[in-house]
């Protein structure tokens, strides 16, 4: 199964975008151990419109047009579930055993995702009730990424 992180905005140069490469990295080196095909980021410019349902609106059919067929899409929300890193690298082994061609994450703009994006999704995951920004939340995700793969081959990185 391959992952793909579809993010709106790009991550700049600086300690961000070290730590996401850095999980990313990471990822790769267990993740073909474990029959995932690999991670990718794709991102999407952040619309220019004027007002935020027409930004919403562009951002989500840029971002369902990066979607293949048979993808599962989880959708990065603040209103979405408070899920545990087991229960989140459950999601990803089932998935993977299922066969799924893809597992899309989408991470949306400074306005969010667009409520169809988030219908559309197999699952709808929030990091606590706050807002983050959509850098830290690439970044958040690429670590729970990486430590469900070490959760699913029994390393030691998560202790719980």
């Amino acid at each position: 199964m391959r992952l793909v992180v579809i993010s709106i905005g790009r991550l700049k140069q600086g300690p961000e975008r070290e730590l996401a490469d850095r999980y990313r990295e990471r990822f790769g080196d267990i993740g073909r151990k474990l029959g995932f095909r690999g991670l990718e980021i794709q991102e999407i410019p952040e619309s220019r419109a004027r007002d935020a349902a027409t930004r919403i609106s562009e951002e989500a059919a840029a971002i369902s047009a990066a979607i293949p067929d048979k993808s599962m899409l989880v959708a990065l929300d603040e209103r979405g579930d408070n899920i545990d890193s087991a229960g989140f690298a459950k999601h990803l082994g089932r998935w993977r055993d299922e066969a799924a061609a893809n597992t899309i994450f989408a991470i949306g703009g400074a306005d969010g995702l667009s409520p169809e994006l988030r219908r559309k999704a197999k699952l709808c995951v929030a990091f606590g009730a706050a807002t983050w920004p959509h850098q830290m939340v690439r970044v958040m995700l690429l670590e729970q990424i990486y430590r469900a793969a070490t959760i699913l081959a029994g390393h030691p990185y998560h202790r719980a």
